[in-house]
């Protein structure tokens, strides 16, 4: 019997088409949600207080290279996360050139409480006082944070420090760098750099493939035609006698 066949595919075809239609729409980005009024070092830049999916930056090189030393963004621009497995200690400087941050080849990870950049991290533009007793010059009070022997932060280096766009942007429709950023570190007694640099994207939240939209679009195409071929079949007198009266199609 060929009637049931066109039950089904007059059916799946609108509901195809409707999920073509959806997927070709873009999502609404993570970026829509609220943001929190206190953004934290470590926090999602989604909480942040200025942070946008507008802003990537990438990581180019660690100069010189340090075998067992990793390095990874998070969150597009936001924060960076070392990993120590060098079998060294690995220093991060702060703003002024003052140690910052290290991790310890047994894996503990200290903070130098009178770092001015201790603070100045808590805030996205930096919108913060820095206590007295935070002072570059003097010799470091180290905390321990962590015993991972991983180091995440925020870093200012690595992202644009305004809500206005950038000067370079002169389309913002188009993928622009804005600068290229340098973080210094210390491996050991070898003085070194976390590298990378900061672009300007044009799009928001994510896309469906092209090829997924493609691929619906031909399943749709397809029950139509199976449509078309069973309807000519059943004008051609193929078909079987037609269904007592009152059965749907």
């Amino acid at each position: 019997m060929l009637r049931r066949p066109i039950v089904l595919a007059g059916a799946v075809a609108p509901a195809l088409t409707a999920l073509v239609l959806a997927l070709a729409c873009p999502t609404p980005s993570a970026a829509t949600s609220p943001a929190q009024s206190t953004p934290t070092e470590s926090g999602s830049p989604i909480s942040d207080q200025g942070s946008s999916y507008r802003f990537r930056s990438y990581i180019t090189a660690i100069v010189p290279s340090f075998p067992g030393l990793q390095v990874e963004v998070l969150e597009f621009a936001d924060r960076l996360i070392l990993r120590n497995h060098t079998g060294k200690t690995v220093t991060v400087y702060g703003y002024s050139g003052e140690p910052y941050a290290r991790v310890q080849p047994d894996g503990t990870t200290e903070q130098n409480t009178r770092s001015p950049a201790v603070y100045l991290n808590t805030s996205f533009y930096a919108n913060v006082t820095v206590p007295p007793g935070a002072n570059a010059a003097d010799p470091p009070a180290w905390t321990v944070v962590d015993r991972t022997g991983e180091l995440e932060w925020h870093d200012h280096r690595i992202h644009w420090m305004s809500p206005a766009t950038p000067p370079e942007v002169k389309d913002t429709a188009k993928r622009t760098k804005i600068f290229d950023w340098r973080v210094p570190i210390r491996v050991g007694t070898r003085s070194g750099a976390i590298e990378g640099m900061l672009f300007w994207v044009p799009e928001e939240g994510t896309k469906t493939p092209l090829a997924a939209i493609v691929a619906l679009v031909a399943i749709v195409l397809g029950g139509l035609a199976f449509v078309l071929v069973v309807r000519r079949r059943r004008g051609s007198g193929d078909s079987a006698p037609d269904p007592p009266a009152g059965e749907a199609w």
